[in-house]
């Protein structure tokens, strides 16, 4: 049986390690291939690519900085290079601060937003020509549960992810009659290697436990008191790429255990 992603390439953002890592892994499964983007020394990149490439897919990296238009545009042309076209599209890339508003670094916020949000524009309006020639495409944007509602003192996070999700609503009208869909995918916590430093730095700060300690960061939030994880975000992914989701467009799918019902 034909993988249901076979001879389709997916471009991953911040794709060498937690939620990106996982999406690829998953749509890698199916049989596309898969260019990976993100930071890391050599060793851990190369860890990534052997774990993408373990399921049979065509792996290739390169290490665009997603906070600037020129190596944005060298990424796009380096996959259409390699594999042809950007068929699948998650813009994954993503980098946190948090600070009260008033002593917000200003180069923090002018970072986070170049990463979080204006990467994923230039990444779309440089893959959208190729899917509107093929009429077929899939750009699944990673925001958050803070996409949907906030948190204090994380601002610029706040609004890229608010901003990201918007976006994904206005891309998704522009090609509602063809055969390109826009969604997004809208995690609470999820258990990658930046959590568990959370996590890790909360037991040492307050004298518990590392799982007292995460216990207590789900249960301010996360009504389920589960990590969700990068496997199922990819699964969620792969969905979003298949017939099925054909006609989901413009949706924001909240993957929180609950946070945003509350």
């Amino acid at each position: 049986m034909t993988p249901s992603l076979a001879n389709k390439t997916a471009l991953v953002t911040g794709s060498t390690s937690g939620i990106g890592l996982g999406i690829a892994i998953e749509l890698a499964k199916q049989g596309a291939n898969i260019v990976l983007n993100g930071f890391g020394d050599a060793a851990s990149i190369e860890a990534a690519r052997a774990t993408v490439s373990k399921h049979g897919a065509k792996v290739a990296y390169h290490g665009a900085d997603m906070s600037k238009p020129a190596e944005i545009e060298q990424l796009i042309a380096f996959a259409v290079k390699e594999f042809g076209m950007v068929d699948i599209l998650v813009n994954n890339a993503g980098i946190q601060h948090v600070s009260p508003v008033e002593s917000f670094p200003v180069e923090k916020w002018d970072a986070i937003i170049a990463i979080n949000l204006s990467s994923a524009f230039h990444t779309t309006r440089l893959a959208m020509p190729g899917m509107r020639a093929k009429n077929w495409g899939r750009i699944i944007n990673i925001a958050s549960a803070h996409g949907l509602v906030a948190s204090k003192d994380k601002s610029a996070y706040v609004a890229a992810k608010h901003g990201l999700v918007g976006f994904t609503k206005s891309v998704a009208l522009e090609t509602a009659t063809t055969g390109i869909t826009v969604n997004a995918i809208c995690p609470g916590w999820v258990l990658t290697p930046l959590v568990q430093k959370q996590i890790d730095d909360r037991a040492a700060r307050e004298s518990i436990s590392v799982e007292q300690a995460s216990k207590d960061l789900l249960g301010e939030k996360q009504p389920s008191l589960q990590f969700t994880t990068p496997k199922q975000l990819g699964e969620l992914a792969v969905f979003l790429c298949q017939e099925a989701a054909a006609n989901v467009r413009g949706q924001a799918w909240a993957v929180d255990g609950g946070w945003t019902a509350q």
